[in-house]
């Protein structure tokens, strides 16, 4: 009896020491991607999910199952596609590295990783008006 109870506490030890901290298998993939390599790997992701709106366009319509997707993962997309002409892709990879980086996040899939980095693109315009609001407090301070 002193033996299985012997072997179930090493047992039970040798798992707490040996397990992984992650559990998603996207985020585990993201992580050993280079910089370049995220980039394409985030290209592709948002090309996937317009061509697979297009498609649902053409063969059921506008309404139904098509309007859900755009409404939950297609819109994304294309505001992202929109944004790509002012702001590098790359910039949406350090966001979605940020992502990743938080503990209590690394389990979320992929399109949640998308979504904080495009309202992290959002709060750019914001960190401007604050930025020239600073500037304009303290040349008010220094006159």
């Amino acid at each position: 009896m002193k033996k299985i109870k012997l072997f179930i506490l090493i047992l039970f030890f040798m798992s707490s020491v040996f397990s992984q901290a992650d559990y998603s298998p996207i985020p585990l993939y993201w992580k050993t991607l280079d910089k370049k390599s995220k980039e394409i790997y985030l290209f592709a992701y948002l090309t996937q999910v317009y061509d697979t709106h297009k498609i649902l366009i053409d063969d059921v319509g506008r309404g139904g199952f098509s309007k859900y997707y755009y409404e939950n993962r297609a819109e994304l997309a294309y505001n992202i596609f929109e944004l790509l002409d002012t702001i590098p892709i790359s910039q949406f990879t350090i966001w979605i590295d940020d992502f990743y980086s938080q503990p209590e996040l690394r389990e979320f899939p992929f399109p949640e990783a998308i979504k904080y980095a495009y309202k992290r693109s959002q709060i750019k315009e914001e960190d401007k008006l604050y930025e020239k609001y600073k500037d304009s407090f303290l040349n008010d301070l220094n006159n």
